[in-house]
């Protein structure tokens, strides 16, 4: 049987009962696969349909939304800055989608028009005639209408969301990620992959005199495995740590409905690196990290058997180093590097998630999935942090062969 049109709809909900059955449809949307797994597109939805139920619906426009949903600075550009645009049109496409499932006929319709913010509420003609005693229903599509005293209440809800709070609570962590989770590109998430350095007599000497490095102590079943071994006999692989760490950050950009794509290093090329946010995974064995990371402040440095991570302000100082001829079971701390910078080569935002062993990235990563720990790390930073380049030096335990919790050390903003 062919759906009922839906072409009666009610007059603006003045009336509990109204109010109560859109927000029950709401929250129907909201919990629905289109929608739950997104930050954005239910906080802005809720937004819009609350601020209309309550007759604010005047003052829907982009850049106040960009304000009170997004957190966005009252001077924010909304021409360089098109988030509310890119998360209406999304959200106008779910709602499609979910009206489009069998079932959801005779359900309260939700919609936004093209070029506006504000939502219309639509009952079918059998859930009207159910209601015809109820007042204010009409025989026509409902646009809201405003009083002087309805304008005069949103420009002071409008305040006070300014004065007090955002809609949705700003973390810590939401702004470091929101110049990525923003973007309307795809994010490019590159993994670290190790050099295959093989020990067989055919196999060609190594340039960099890692390869003898990598032979020590394999006619003597009784040495331990050198950190040389571990990390070098594989060939085109990622290591477990570096697969965890992918997890984490994956599931920040999956729960805000972001999409990404992930390359290894050795396939990615300075054009993909264009066309989008870039995340990259691995310090010693991602060259575009050792690439990017090299002009900046904090950086990873090398001597023969000893890494660290330098501080161009200290750069005589070695205290943050891992010698990796040591048994790789000996280790007891990790240090790594988290920077978020727009590269000047590419125009775009990279973030680098990197130690100097695979215990420092694991460790880097939960500090960058875990909002308590970017929160503290903000506590003394310049007000202004959000829209400047970062770096953060953590440190981490190693304790049984596994990472403890990050801790920050240094930071660096500019």
């Amino acid at each position: 049987m062919e759906p009922e049109p839906f072409g009666t709809v009610r007059s603006p909900p003045h009336a509990e009962p109204d109010r109560a059955t859109i927000r029950e449809q709401l929250e129907r949307m909201v919990a629905d696969p289109l929608f739950k797994h997104s930050k954005r597109y239910p906080n802005l939805l809720r937004y819009v349909v609350e601020r209309t139920l309550e007759g604010a619906a005047a003052d829907l426009k982009e850049r106040t939304l960009g304000i009170a949903v997004f957190g966005r600075e009252p001077s924010y550009d909304t021409s360089t800055d098109p988030v509310v645009r890119a998360t209406a049109g999304e959200i106008r496409k779910r709602i499609a989608q979910y009206y489009q499932e069998p079932g959801r006929e005779h359900e309260i319709r939700i919609s936004l028009s093209p070029g506006s913010y504000v939502p219309e509420f639509s009952w079918s003609p059998a859930d009207t005639a159910s209601s015809e005693a109820s007042p204010g229903i009409r025989e026509r599509r409902w646009r809201p209408k405003y009083t002087v005293i309805a304008s005069a209440l949103a420009v002071a809800l409008l305040i006070g969301a300014l004065l007090v709070k955002p809609w949705v609570p700003r973390t810590a962590l939401a702004d470091f990620w929101r110049p990525v989770l923003d973007s309307s590109n795809t994010v490019l998430i590159c993994i670290g992959q190790r050099r295959f350095l093989a020990t067989s007599p055919e196999s060609p000497n190594d340039a960099t005199g890692d390869i003898d490095q990598v032979r020590k102590g394999l006619g003597d079943p009784n040495a331990p495995i050198s950190l040389f071994q571990l990390y070098y006999k594989g060939s085109e692989n990622i290591g477990i740590d570096d697969a965890v760490s992918f997890g984490h950050i994956a599931a920040v950009l999956q729960s805000n409905g972001k999409t990404y794509r992930v390359r290894g290093q050795s396939s990615t090329s300075v054009w993909d690196l264009r066309d989008g946010p870039v995340i990259l995974i691995g310090a010693f064995n991602n060259d575009w990290t050792m690439r990017l990371m090299g002009p900046l402040r904090f950086n990873y440095e090398r001597d023969g058997n000893t890494f660290w991570i330098q501080d161009r302000q200290n750069p005589a100082s070695r205290n943050r180093a891992i010698d990796y001829s040591g048994p790789y079971l000996k280790i007891t701390e990790d240090y790594a590097l988290i920077s978020r910078t727009l590269e000047a080569s590419t125009g775009r935002m990279v973030v680098v998630i990197g130690g100097l062993t695979g215990y420092g990235t694991l460790a880097a990563s939960e500090f960058l999935s875990n909002p308590s720990y970017m929160q503290a790390a903000v506590q003394q930073a310049p007000k202004d942090w959000r829209r400047k380049n970062i770096q953060f030096l953590i440190e981490t335990r190693v304790v049984g062969g596994g990472s403890g919790p990050p801790r920050l050390v240094d930071q660096y903003f500019w």
